[in-house]
């Protein structure tokens, strides 16, 4: 925990404290002695030009203000599609305005009684119920849009300033006591930001609207320097540089290259790194999740339980795959960069290699084929067979990025893969040619189950971008050559899936509930 989280809690203990001691009479009695004298002295400053002016600046605590606001926001959010922030607001946003009513009516504290009170109000005081709402929309809305570093610097200047406006307005004009703004600040500004902090980091789901994969993090700055540091100490390698390295074909992770400075232990000059954080965590229990609900189980996989089990996984598959004669990267370990929330995982650099392009030698074709066989025969499944993960060298196909691999796969996985090669490599030859290749290391019927087992799911992405972008209908044809076999059915049914299945809509109704409270709610302020 950060010195600021500690702060942001260190006051919403005293708020918390302060709102439980109001509930004896003699603190009560004590604190509104204390607020009334304050009010006296700030009812001594009253002009009409200044109540005029107050009665303006109290507007930024309306009803129409604090909704528009609001629906803004949730329309930003939905437009960016930034679905973890808008859940996380919507929870703040109903879970404090709740617990304001909930003290409000436990405490029952009545208005300032030794002052004018010179505008309308309703309810009781404490906590005073605009400037909960306002801060909730503020804080919600630089959590949630303003991009962390200057800019949110400068729009958290831009709130407290309507923030104190709001409160000295309202102070003026006798509505609230000093006590209830400040309940107010607390519940509408530090415990929001202290949740946001918590549930959306920063560093796991950044605010930034550049183009690219939100997978890809900055490896600038501190988190750079943190990163060199941890190859030099925990793996002993000389970091000269590091940049962004292939960010093109990788979702799951931020790729890199690393250029290293030789010592005489070790004469590498540059090295392959992977950097995995909670956001790629969180994206593969997401994946899961989804092809759970709409597919069912097709293979036994699971949710990573932590970041560090993201990078121990797939250190662990390069070393297997080495092991069985594979053509991957040499695995050289993973360096911790934030406990639980931040690793790298470092592999050889391949040299002297390029990505399929032109056409393609039968000999290359082959070397790609021959891959899936030795996988087939390792017991193993690549899961995400695609141009981004093949490099040619010296003629030879390599695989690169095991991340998704599994150990002892269905026959399905394993047919999709031999499905996804061929389609590959006819990107890159024909289909003709590639089922000759095929048939060296396969028996016609493995090839047609593969074939009859492949359709637009099990394809990924950018090799389905490609095959469309290439209009030959690579797949038709590949099946046009294999013996007839009925299409291989993908929708699997078990208890798992209904009950995963189930307690999806049922969060989809609690949504829906709460979208209808958020409603009602923002309607009364």
């Amino acid at each position: 925990m950060g010195a600021h989280d500690r702060i942001l809690l260190l006051i919403a203990v005293v708020g918390a404290v302060l709102t439980v001691a109001l509930d004896f009479r003699p603190v009560m009695a004590a604190v509104t002695r204390a607020d009334d004298t304050i009010l006296g002295w700030i009812s001594d400053l009253r002009t009409p030009a200044l109540t005029a002016a107050a009665d303006r600046v109290q507007a930024l605590g309306s009803f129409w203000t604090i909704r528009i606001c609001a629906w803004l926001t949730l329309a930003a959010l939905i437009g960016v599609r930034r679905l973890r922030h808008l859940a996380v607001y919507l929870a703040v946003f109903l879970g404090c305005s709740l617990l304001g009513t909930a003290v409000a009516r436990s405490l029952g504290r009545m208005r300032p009684g030794n002052v004018t009170i010179l505008a309308g109000w309703s309810g009781y005081a404490y906590p005073s119920a605009p400037v909960v709402a306002l801060g909730l929309v503020l804080v919600g809305a630089i959590h949630t849009l303003v991009p962390a570093g200057r800019w949110r610097s400068r729009a958290a200047y831009v709130a407290a300033g309507l923030m104190v406006a709001l409160i000295l307005s309202r102070l003026y004009l006798g509505v609230d006591h000093p006590t209830d703004a400040l309940a107010g600040v607390i519940l509408g500004s530090v415990v929001p930001a202290a949740v946001f902090l918590a549930a959306a980091p920063e560093e796991a789901f950044p605010v930034a609207y550049r183009r690219g994969q939100r997978a890809h993090l900055d490896i600038g700055g501190a988190r750079g320097a943190a990163i060199t540091q941890a190859l030099n100490h925990q793996l002993g390698l000389s970091v000269a540089a590091l940049e962004p390295f292939g960010l093109a074909g990788s979702a799951g992770s931020t790729p890199m290259r690393i250029r290293l400075t030789p010592t005489p232990v070790r004469t590498e000059t540059q090295v392959f790194a992977k950097l995995y954080a909670l956001n790629h965590l969180r994206s593969d229990r997401w994946y899961k999740l989804a092809r759970t609900v709409l597919y069912g189980r097709l293979e036994d996989e699971k949710p990573f339980s932590t970041v560090r089990r993201l990078a121990e996984y797939e250190d662990h598959m390069l070393r297997l795959l080495r092991d069985h004669g594979l053509p991957t990267p040499r695995p050289y370990g993973f360096v911790e960069i934030t406990p639980e929330r931040e690793y790298a995982i470092v592999m050889e650099y391949f040299d002297g290699t390029a990505e399929l392009g032109s056409t393609l030698a039968d000999e290359t074709v082959s070397s790609g084929l021959a891959i899936v066989r030795k996988l087939w025969d390792a017991g193993v499944a690549h899961r995400d067979i695609k141009p981004s993960n093949l490099l040619i060298r010296d003629g030879q196909v390599l695989l690169i990025d095991v991340a998704f691999a599994t150990v002892r796969p269905t026959p399905w996985r394993q047919a999709v893969d031999l499905a996804n090669m061929m389609l590959t490599l006819s990107l890159y030859s024909t289909p003709r040619r590639v089922f000759d290749q095929a048939r060296r290391y396969f028996t016609a019927d493995e090839i047609a189950e593969a074939l009859a087992a492949s359709r637009s799911i099990t394809i990924p992405s950018q090799l389905r971008s490609l095959l469309q972008a290439d209009g030959r209908d690579l797949l038709r044809q590949l099946t046009r050559m294999a013996p007839e076999r009925a299409p291989v059915a993908i929708q699997l049914w078990d208890l798992r899936r209904l009950y995963v299945t189930v307690a999806v809509l049922a969060g989809l109704a609690a949504a829906v509930a709460a979208t209808a409270a958020y409603l009602q709610t923002t309607s009364l302020l």
